[in-house]
């Protein structure tokens, strides 16, 4: 299945500059959001894991089916304010601003192996803090899965070593 045919690229959004790739046609067709799922679910099947993280909000919407079909938890990874238990937060840069997100305090527990699932992978704030959360509260991050990788923005390189996969790659435009 040729993904980029369900990825709507608006420009100027949300500030001048910015192609933002937009993944809601993706997830209106049926086939095009499950064959996204599924190739993110068998590059997890042999990884152990233990709970599927997403931050918000596509990483809800990607990483919930996910962790259904391993058969696992979801935790999310929202804004400040947002859950309602103790949190631990971590604050990054991403391509227009900076941002800080949290997680409950009790969402992973130490040694659990960890796949972090997200839409697009750009700048690699988002990712690097999420990393950043999962090890402060003792979790093992197994994987990485993005539907879409911004390769010019170099967030590739805020994963390090962790593995990583995905779908659809997309260059300076």
């Amino acid at each position: 299945m040729e993904l980029s045919d369900y990825i709507a690229t608006i420009k100027d959004y949300p500030q001048p500059g910015i192609l933002f790739r937009d993944i809601t046609p993706l997830m209106a067709d049926g086939n095009a959001y499950n064959y996204a799922c599924t190739e993110i679910v068998q590059y997890a099947r042999d990884k152990e894991i233990d709970v599927v993280v997403g931050p918000e909000a596509r990483g809800f919407i990607i990483g919930c089916p996910v962790a259904y079909a391993l058969g696992v938890g979801f935790a999310p990874v929202r804004k400040p304010g947002k859950l309602p238990r103790a949190t631990v937060e971590a604050t990054y840069d991403k391509e227009y601003g900076t941002d800080t997100l949290t997680i409950h305090a009790d969402a992973i527990k130490p040694g659990q192996r960890v796949l972090i699932v997200d839409d697009l992978l750009a700048t690699g704030g988002t990712v690097q803090a999420t990393i950043e959360l999962i090890e402060k509260l003792g979790g093992v991050v197994a994987g990485c899965a993005f539907i879409i990788e911004l390769d010019d923005l170099k967030g590739r390189e805020k994963i390090g070593n962790y593995d990583y996969k995905v779908l659809l790659h997309y260059a300076g435009d």
